[in-house]
């Protein structure tokens, strides 16, 4: 994963800021996060260190202002594609529907959900803890939607662990596309995940 750098003198304040951060993530996820330095930074981006120091006032400030940046980026993919509820007439394809948004979003966005589901090496405690508490709020939003179950009769006797399990399952299946998406398609995975739906609520 390589982000192509453009390297403008016209950048506004604000496009020069993403490109830091762009550049940021792109040391982290294709070394490590022992490898991002504001030296390592600017040498990437084309840019002096005071340039930036300008936009970070330190190397904690710019690792926080891209752990912000890539906590909301994948909140806000997340918020997108989750089901409010179960349909009784198609809850199978509400939940297809919304495992294909969240890998659509994977895909379309590797860096960002490589942080969020594979954090590199020295990732710092700020971005741990942003992705548990991500993962608690969307662990509420499903166990919320799954309530009414599939069908009357059909309510998961735990709707929390069934949470548990359908976001295991998902993070997995995306942990796969973003390792090896020649093997694992979306397409295959979503397959698979319809059949595995059809047997639990045929």
């Amino acid at each position: 994963m390589t982000v192509t750098v453009v390297r403008s003198p016209r950048m506004s304040a604000e496009e020069r800021r993403e490109q830091l951060l762009d550049v940021t993530k792109a040391i982290a996820c294709e070394r490590s996060f022992h490898a991002v330095s504001i030296e390592a930074v600017a040498r990437s981006a084309g840019v002096s260190r005071p340039i930036v120091y300008g936009h970070f006032r330190d190397l904690a400030g710019l690792l926080e202002a891209l752990i912000e940046r890539e906590s909301h980026r994948s909140l806000a993919q997340l918020a997108a594609v989750l089901p409010e509820t179960l349909n009784d007439d198609d809850s199978r394809e509400v939940l297809l529907s919304a495992l294909r948004g969240y890998l659509e979003a994977v895909e379309n966005d590797p860096a960002t959900w490589q942080l969020v589901l594979m954090p590199p090496e020295g990732a710092p405690e700020m971005l741990r803890e942003r992705i548990a508490a991500g993962r608690a709020a969307v662990l509420s939003h499903l166990a919320e939607a799954v309530q009414p179950g599939f069908a009357p009769g059909r309510e998961p006797s735990d709707p929390e662990l069934t949470a548990h399990m359908l976001s295991a399952v998902s993070d997995e299946m995306a942990r796969l596309l973003l390792t090896d998406a020649k093997r694992y398609p979306v397409e295959r995975i979503l397959r698979f995940a319809s059949w595995t739906l059809e047997q639990v609520a045929p």
